[in-house]
């Protein structure tokens, strides 16, 4: 299950017209000639866009009003921040065993080679070193295969050994052999979702079994289960018997985490409000100790610590990167509310019970109270570990579905949508949307249909509905399809309230053609365009892909009798037009009721149906139709971040005296200065 949600990967709600193919294993560039990199500005000048190289764009956020903030609040954020970085080479290490190693001596050979940078072959080396920086390891943040070196291995050892760099046989083999752990999350369970993934949560020597048993037998039985395994790498020990090496202060990854703990003590001495500070010590607690039950004291004083302008996510969190939904990636992110935005979108969150009573779940499903639901929209300060270089758009915590009886926290980063938005271009709607009415809708009313629905999706989808009494945790009960199964069933709270007149009645939007704009991109996203993140003969496998289709080829294949949804071809380009939005709404709603019913249930044969018929298989045909109509239009299909860099001014007493923004020029300058500043963990774990 995972409530927070990640919406770097949703980029539907994002933007839908931005992908372009590429392969995830090798760029495509196979000529002489180093490619164009394109920027796109403001007419202030500012770069939104700061550069692309292979499938990536790299963008740039603003943080609006931070001057605005007391020299006080500054420093929280400020040190909030600097805690996030401290902890950026752990996600590194989760991803995979060697990505330190490999980062590091890519790093090296980067800071110190003296022959000729201006090369083809260069260029080659410093892009797969950038691939890596953004994915924080060697495998694609996003399809999970792993990303070959474009430069030959000839050219790469002979830099290396113009650096002084050494690598044994077994990361040369990590690097080069495209056979050699090969993905990081597998989620074909014929290959083994252990055996076949090449994230390093568990010893390579345990089988799935061996480890479900494992946690079965270490669970108690009781209406307020911990999160087993959240924090910690499963191992065999001498004796033959499962051990977990926990992160903590005195376990693995602890000399990061130290640093992380420093960090937050200062956070803690200038946070706005008790609860705040009281959050902030249990979550040092927690590093301490690595006490699950700490972790959610935590989370329940974090969730309660609503009033004031700053606030965070800090903590291994989602359980997306391992295949059997147990671990917890480091990450962090830092927010600044954004008043009036949040303003106008408190709304929702306060109608939350409405929607729980006017869902189409069955009555026995529905929560007879919904409380503690906060809802704000922030701009980010900062961001780290697995929320960066991709990053959310929303996010909605905790994960925990009895401590959101108690209460959670809704967030929509605002200004990292702003800079989607001002970065991108028209290029994919005009191409895949089915005629002008479509696109002028899409124009007008997009921006804030994917506000509503990131909103639905965050305050409304993941914090309905109940567990029936006695069922386990969705990722027990629904296992390796409990992800895709929870992000499905938020996107079809979604979209099923996004046409309900309340919306428009409570002020949020003018008229139902907001849904119709969301409704018209969903479908052909879901129904195309998010393919051009595949290689053609591969499946889909990256979880909100497969969330996406299921819905849209789910709705597709119930409304086919009626023709809700046609399937137009003309001029040899295939085009999904929705012809009656009240019924595809009728669809949605039913869709709803059953995704409920299966995690209510934990129905796990009916939920690995679903996914398996409607969200796995691609149509071949449409694949490599959208591969040539969007290579045509040479537009990154992934967008990523750099950070600003916060800078302490400082008095002749050593006080801090003010904190400066400032925003780096490029991707490398960012990713080399983290490497002299932010490195707290040995290459081996």
């Amino acid at each position: 299950m995972r409530l927070f949600l990640a919406m770097f990967t949703m980029l539907f709600f994002l933007a839908c017209d931005k992908p372009t193919p590429t392969s995830d294993t090798h760029t495509e560039t196979t000529d002489s000639e180093i490619p164009e990199s394109k920027t796109v500005s403001d007419h202030s000048g500012f770069a939104w866009q700061t550069e692309t190289f292979a499938d990536l764009g790299i963008l740039r956020y603003q943080v609006p009003d931070f001057e605005k903030l007391t020299l006080k609040q500054k420093e929280y954020v400020y040190y909030l921040t600097q805690a996030g970085l401290a902890g950026r080479d752990i996600i590194y290490d989760q991803n995979y065993r060697h990505n330190l190693t490999i980062r590091r001596a890519l790093e090296k050979m980067i800071e110190n080679y003296k022959g000729d940078k201006s090369s083809r072959d260069y260029y080659d080396l410093e892009t797969y070193a950038k691939r890596i920086w953004f994915a924080n390891g060697i495998h694609h943040h996003y399809s999970m295969d792993k990303m070959l070196p474009d430069c030959t291995k000839e050219y790469f050892m002979e830099v290396a050994n113009a650096t002084e760099v050494k690598l044994s046989e077994e990361v040369i083999n990590a690097i080069f052999d495209p056979n050699y752990d090969n993905k990081k999350v597998n989620l074909d369970e014929s290959k083994g979702l252990v055996k076949g993934s090449a994230t390093n949560f568990y010893d390579s020597n345990l089988a799935e079994k061996e480890i479900r048993d494992y946690y079965k037998s270490i669970k108690i039985k009781t209406d307020k289960p911990v999160w087993y395994g959240l924090n910690s790498k499963v191992v065999k020990g001498n004796d033959g018997k499962i051990i977990e090496k926990v992160w903590h202060a005195e376990g693995m990854y602890g000399s990061a985490i130290k640093e992380i703990m420093g960090w937050l003590e200062k956070a803690a001495g200038v946070a706005e409000n008790e609860k705040q500070a009281k959050a902030l010590l249990l979550l040092i607690e927690y590093y301490k100790t690595g006490d699950l039950k700490t972790w959610d004291a935590y989370n329940i004083a974090w969730v309660e610590a609503t009033d004031g302008d700053i606030d965070y996510i800090n903590g291994f969190i989602e359980v997306y990167n391992d295949p059997i939904g147990y671990k917890g990636s480091y990450e962090s992110i830092v927010e600044i509310k954004d008043f009036e935005a949040s303003k106008q979108m408190k709304v929702m969150a306060d109608n939350a019970q409405w929607f729980e009573d006017n869902s189409t779940i069955a009555e026995e499903h529905k929560k007879k109270k919904v409380v503690g639901i906060s809802y704000k929209v922030v701009s980010v300060a900062g961001e780290s570990g697995d929320a960066s270089p991709a990053t959310p758009i929303g996010v909605n915590l905790p994960n925990s579905d009895w401590i959101r009886e108690i209460g959670s926290k809704s967030v929509s980063l605002g200004n990292i949508i702003s800079a989607y938005d001002e970065a991108s271009g028209p290029g994919m709607l005009t191409e895949f949307a089915h005629d002008e009415e479509e696109v002028e809708r899409i124009r007008k009313y997009g921006g804030l249909g994917d506000k509503l629905s990131t909103a639905l999706h965050e305050v409304i989808g993941h914090a309905s509905g109940k567990i029936n009494k006695g069922i386990g945790t969705p990722k027990e009960t629904l296992q390796s399809y409990a992800s895709t199964l929870e992000e499905a069933r938020a996107d079809i709270v979604a979209l099923y309230f996004i046409m309900d007149q309340k919306m428009v009645d409570m002020g949020l939007m003018e008229s139902l053609d907001v849904a119709k704009a969301e409704y018209d991109g969903y479908i052909t996203n879901g129904m195309m365009k998010q393919l051009v993140r595949i290689e053609v003969g591969k499946v889909i496998e990256e979880s909100h892909m497969r969330n996406r289709q299921l819905i849209s080829k789910w709705v597709f294949e119930k409304g086919a009798k009626n023709n809700v949804i046609e399937k137009v071809v003309r001029d040899g380009k295939t085009y999904f037009n929705i012809t009656d939005y009240d019924k595809l709404r009728t669809l949605f709603g039913e869709l709803l009721n059953e995704l409920q019913r299966i995690k209510s249930e934990g129905d796990y044969e009916a939920g690995k149906a679903l996914v398996e018929n409607y969200g796995v298989q691609v149509d071949a045909a449409i694949h490599q139709e959208v591969l040539d109509r969007s290579g045509k239009l040479k537009l990154p299909p992934y967008k990523g971040f750099i950070n600003p860099i916060l800078v302490p001014e400082t008095g002749e007493d050593g006080k801090i005296t003010n904190i400066k923004v400032t925003y780096p020029d490029n991707f490398k300058e960012q990713m080399m200065f983290y490497a002299r500043n932010f490195s707290f963990l040995p290459n081996v774990n």
